[in-house]
């Protein structure tokens, strides 16, 4: 699969977020090794905490599936569902990317609603992971 076209699923994921507090929804999609795309979106929750994050959503449904490799993530957000510049994940999401996804799976990070973008490496956005070797 490629750029664009990850880029474009992860936009249309990203209509299916529920963020009524917030406003900014975001989307993501995962590609796995098998060739299987995986999508995700955030989800909020009035006591915050249990908000979940749209590429966690994505690595959890992969993972919930039994896809344990990945070859590139796409994400993207914006205020009241309309893109609105690069979204790059989260501190959280991105120690659970380090997890499971090599330290130089590229990352797009999506800025417009055509599916265009900055690429970066999991390394890049996460230096220093914290990882059980």
């Amino acid at each position: 699969m490629d750029v664009k076209k990850l880029s474009l699923t992860a936009i249309k994921a990203m209509k299916y977020a529920y963020a009524p507090y917030s406003g900014y929804c975001v989307g993501a999609a995962l590609l796995g090794e098998s060739g299987r795309v995986y999508t995700g979106c955030n989800i909020e929750n009035a006591s915050y905490t249990p908000t979940v994050c749209a590429e966690r959503t994505a690595v959890f449904k992969a993972v919930s599936e039994g896809e344990r490799a990945f070859m590139m993530l796409a994400v993207v957000g914006g205020k009241d569902g309309e893109v609105t510049g690069a979204f790059p994940p989260c501190g959280v999401c991105r120690q659970v990317l380090a997890e499971f996804c090599a330290p130089d799976m590229p990352i797009i990070l999506v800025k417009d609603a055509d599916g265009n973008g900055e690429t970066h490496t999991l390394s890049e956005l996460l230096p220093l992971a914290f990882k059980l070797d």
